[in-house]
């Protein structure tokens, strides 16, 4: 059962909804906690601020190494800015758990776009799983979202399933490219492709323009190779420039072009159902898994298990078997 809401919860819930951003900090901050505590408040917050969220555009960005993600999405916040809209940028990047990740930097990487009122750049946190990074990006947009930011930006900044993540908590999933020399669609997977709802190749700019425009045909004819999600949208390839802006507010016409067709459609909000479906399923795996590590039958038997794993002593499988055992038959 969801805990009752005190004196400093609703202080922090009201605070979030006038758009404090002191409150916004501390509210973002608690949601990305592990702590057994933390995690029942931010479930009584969460669930007063729900209702005030789900109306900002989703947007996912992701890249190649080198591709200029932080110069684009710098670019693209301070356009929107300029329309009038209040921006945040979230990032999901489990590998910073290994290597401090340079997505700490963040705030020094768009200085631009850090220094305006209407705009919220927040890194990931800097240790944990993909599930957990997952989790605490997903709340922390509700959290955005209940405080007026009408785009929300998440950027993949890690590899492997960080992208299909991502995707899974956005409504337009944007794909950075390069211009390459004549090998662009080496290493490109075709998971990745599958995934956008747009392709863009950024960096077409000065003597860049033409390769991009060739690498741009290029990815048009691997995208027809593939069966679009929807009959709603044929995912577009564009050229842009996150440094000189040249093609950005092109682009988001476009993504505003899908977000109206998607709407239209119904499939909008039966993605969003969809996503929050597999969210439930993924918490709920999350939590099983927390909750058997923290159960002192375990934690009594797994460090001796592992000292015999470890010696060669013991198979993994049986020592699996053994701590599901403590708990209870199957």
């Amino acid at each position: 059962m969801e805990g009752a809401v005190t004196s400093d919860d609703r202080e922090l819930i009201d605070g979030v909804l006038v758009a404090d951003r002191a409150s916004i900090g501390r509210a973002v901050t608690l949601v990305e906690s592990t702590r057994g505590d933390h995690r029942r408040r931010a479930s009584v917050v969460l669930a007063e601020l729900l209702p005030h969220a789900g109306s900002a555009h989703r947007v996912g960005i992701t890249g190649v190494p080198g591709v200029g993600k932080s110069t684009f999405i710098e670019c693209l916040g301070l356009h929107l800015i300029d329309r009038g809209e209040r921006v945040a940028v979230l990032a999901v990047d489990p590998s910073s758990s290994r290597s401090g990740g340079s997505i700490l930097a963040d705030k020094t990487r768009m200085p631009g776009l850090a220094a305006g009122d209407a705009a919220f750049i927040r890194p990931s946190p800097s240790s944990g799983t993909l599930g957990g990074v997952t989790r605490a990006t997903r709340e922390a947009m509700i959290v955005l979202e209940a405080a007026g930011y009408g785009v929300v930006l998440v950027e993949t900044v890690g590899v492997g399933q960080s992208e299909t993540a991502v995707h899974g908590m956005v409504d337009h999933f944007l794909v950075l490219m390069l211009a390459g020399a004549g090998d662009e669609l080496q290493g490109i997977k075709k998971g990745v492709l599958e995934l956008a709802d747009m392709v863009a190749v950024n960096k077409a700019d000065g003597d860049n323009c033409e390769k991009a425009e060739l690498a741009a045909a290029e990815y048009r004819r691997a995208l027809h190779l593939l069966v679009p999600a929807t009959p709603t949208w044929i995912p577009p390839v564009v050229t842009c420039s996150g440094l000189t802006g040249e093609g950005v507010p092109e682009l988001w016409e476009r993504i505003e072009d899908h977000r109206g067709k998607l709407t239209a459609s119904g499939e909008r909000e039966q993605r969003r159902r969809v996503q929050q479906l597999v969210w439930m399923r993924s918490m709920l795996a999350d939590r099983v898994i927390d909750r058997f590590m923290s159960d002192p039958r375990v934690l009594t038997l797994r460090s001796a298990l592992e000292e015999k794993v470890l010696a060669g002593e013991l198979a993994a499988s049986t020592a699996v078997d053994q701590l599901l055992d403590s708990v209870g038959p199957e």
